[in-house]
């Protein structure tokens, strides 16, 4: 028997404008910059522009809360993974007032930001990025770093062991691939925690348009200062398999002064999608806890947490707090252990054509180092 409210709107929820937590305090965090960005983890500017752009599709006939108020919601759960009934106290509102808001919002704000911060890639812009990842990281030819990311979530109703990793816990990996400038530049989410980083992989999108060259990557290209003409490539760790468009280090087996040069090269330059990685977790917060929501619900949060990593980059750029943090602790030799080697995951053979992609930049490299 379902039980029966006592209230229409509970006596606390309607005292919301005098005592509510955005009333009383968000105007006031306007006048005090740092204390606005410890609040909602992006600088006022970036927030203004953010409700312009989604303010349109925030306007509710029926329910009397601004369109300020619901972002201003949603980015405070995102920045501290509180729990729903926490922000309904906090806010004055119903737990299911704050559930469907916050659930809401953040697919508004993934439809409206993603065609202008993480749109499809084109040839021209994959070059770009080509470029910018041999200007920064020296590292020819590379079109971006791939990784996944195991979000932590509550055990979903009749879903077996499919969620459960091999670290013991719940989770939905998040597929990434970074540029050089530690933007995400195309991201799948919903694999289910079971997956090895190199399984998701094989049953993504972004793997049959790379299969059958459909991703926009441009034509082969020889390497600077070179006559050696290698085709474009993703490069990822131990986790991912080797092929023509995408490398990764070699084993530690086989290790010499050769491989062991092109293995430095190659974890300084994947570091781009660890700090992305890391920039998004200590920003939104909430994926540092487990999400408790259905699992559409947390993908959708962890796809609207990745448009506004990319957001915040583009208008607070490298004076963003989260990545001077990030940035400055992460080590120049940071190089962390696969899903392979945890999971003990093993690959097909690799085909001679990858083989030797890999061969010809590790003696590229190798040459130029001496």
């Amino acid at each position: 028997m379902q039980k029966r409210r006592r209230f229409g709107v509970h006596p606390i929820n309607q005292l919301r404008s005098e005592f509510g937590e955005f009333n009383h305090l968000f105007l006031n965090l306007r006048k005090f910059p740092d204390r606005f960005w410890q609040y909602l983890r992006m600088s006022i500017e970036s927030f203004d522009l953010l409700l312009e752009k989604v303010r349109p599709r925030l306007i509710k006939q029926r329910i009397a809360i601004a369109p300020e108020q619901r972002l201003v919601l949603t980015l405070r759960f995102l920045a501290t993974g509180h729990s729903f009934r926490d922000l309904a106290f906090a806010f004055r509102m119903g737990r299911s007032t704050v559930s469907a808001i916050v659930s809401e919002t953040s697919v508004i704000i993934w439809k409206e930001l993603v065609n202008e911060y993480m749109p499809a890639p084109t040839t021209d812009h994959l070059k770009t990025v080509i470029n910018d990842y041999y200007t920064r990281w020296k590292f020819p030819n590379c079109f971006g770093s791939i990784d996944g990311k195991h979000c932590q979530i509550k055990c979903p109703a009749s879903s077996g062991s499919h969620y459960f990793n091999y670290m013991h816990y719940f989770s939905i990996v998040l597929q990434a691939v970074a540029d050089a400038d530690k933007k995400f530049l195309t991201i799948e989410v919903g694999g289910r925690g079971k997956q090895s980083d190199g399984g998701t992989f094989a049953g993504s999108k972004l793997f049959t348009l790379l299969e059958t060259e459909k991703f926009n990557v441009p034509p082969p290209q020889a390497l600077p200062e070179s006559n050696i003409v290698l085709p474009f490539f993703l490069i990822g760790d131990e986790a991912y398999p080797l092929k023509p468009y995408l490398l990764r280090p070699y084993p530690r087996r086989d290790l010499n002064a050769r491989n062991e040069h092109f293995n430095d090269r190659l974890s300084t330059a994947r570091k781009c999608i660890e700090c992305a990685f890391g920039i998004m977790g200590s920003k939104w917060r909430f994926l540092q806890k487990n999400i408790e929501t259905k699992p559409r619900t947390a993908i959708n949060l962890i796809k609207c947490a990745c448009i506004l990593h990319n957001f915040v980059r583009e208008c607070d750029g490298d004076s963003d707090l989260d990545y001077i943090q990030v940035t400055s602790a992460m080590p120049n030799d940071a190089v962390r252990t696969s899903n392979a080697a945890a999971a003990g995951y093993r690959f097909n053979r690799s085909t001679h054509t990858a083989l030797d992609v890999r061969s010809k930049i590790t003696e590229y490299f190798f040459d130029f180092a001496h």
